[in-house]
């Protein structure tokens, strides 16, 4: 990985890890493909020694694309903004992202932008790409956008309350609030608002127009732990209150957002010429609901 970010993107696909890889680091010029990991054994996904992971980075930011079957499918509940001072460069992404794609909002002129457009392209992530003028309040160029829509509309504000205070270096930024006669949206609720977790920032959004889909776990935020410590305070927070412990490190916050708890020691202990020892670790971690360094290290 290119830099080390307490919170990483893991994008859920059936089989399609590495064209996903190759196709966005085609598309975004500052970008690298980072490798590959295998299955240390058979899984649901596919059998040993078949990719489980292909590992990139957009802008800096690290990605990983994980070949898990055909369970769950992105959707745009979770887009990613990308923020450009160079109206060629829209231009050109909308181009490459389009191909393919769905327009869910055409690159068009707005209130907010004098170039901005919404897409979800051909393998189903949604990109929300914006010109901005550099004299703006600076954010990166990529961000994670979350859209609070059906049963979770109007507990974006409550949202950003809850992730600001399980996280250190955190920042409420933006709220930008609905105003009177814009129904079906209430006034007073989130129509932009961006926050920064772990020095790392989220744009969040809400709609109460009528959305045929909802947070799932094709896209999930992985918490990088360096100790059980760690990996106990991030999985008793976002799993409490509301939220469902799944497997292997994942959970589902309560408002349905898909997170991994995970121990930077695991990828340490399943790489490495050692199959054998990669084997062990990784039925250790099948077996687990919320990951456990001693065992995994035992194992």
């Amino acid at each position: 990985m290119a830099t080390k970010q307490k919170i990483t993107y893991c994008l859920w696909f059936n089989k399609e890890a590495q064209d996903v890889a190759k196709f966005y680091t085609s598309v975004f010029k500052n970008s690298k493909l980072e490798g590959t990991d295998p299955n240390p054994i058979d899984t649901p996904s596919g059998k040993a020694g078949t990719v489980l992971t292909a590992n990139f980075n957009i802008y800096g930011q690290p990605f990983m694309a994980l070949n898990g079957g055909p369970e769950f499918k992105l959707n745009s509940s979770i887009s990613f903004f990308i923020h450009s001072d160079s109206p060629e460069e829209i231009d050109e992404l909308w181009q490459k992202l389009s191909d393919g794609g769905k327009v869910m909002m055409p690159l068009d002129k707005y209130p907010y932008s004098d170039k901005y457009g919404w897409i979800q392209d051909k393998f189903g992530l949604s990109w929300q790409l914006m010109h901005h003028n550099p004299k703006d309040e600076k954010r990166p160029r990529l961000m994670p956008s979350l859209l609070f829509v059906n049963n979770v509309y109007g507990k974006a504000e409550e949202a950003v309350h809850f992730y600001t205070s399980i996280f250190d270096d955190t920042k409420i930024g933006i709220m930008e609030k609905y105003p009177a006669g814009m129904e079906p949206d209430q006034e007073g609720k989130i129509m932009y608002g961006d926050f920064m977790l772990a020095d790392q920032w989220f744009a969040i959004m809400e709609s109460a127009h009528e959305h045929q889909f909802d947070f799932n776990q094709a896209l999930s935020f992985v918490v990088h732990c360096d100790t059980q410590e760690e990996v106990d305070h991030y999985w008793n927070k976002l799993s409490g209150d509301g939220g469902k412990e799944i497997q292997c490190g994942w959970l589902k916050d309560k408002y349905g957002v898909s997170w991994q708890i995970i121990p930077d020691v695991l990828m340490q202990l399943l790489s490495g010429s050692d199959k054998e020892k990669s084997k062990r670790v990784m039925a250790a971690m099948m077996e687990m609901v919320k990951l456990d360094i001693k065992k995994l290290e035992e194992a």
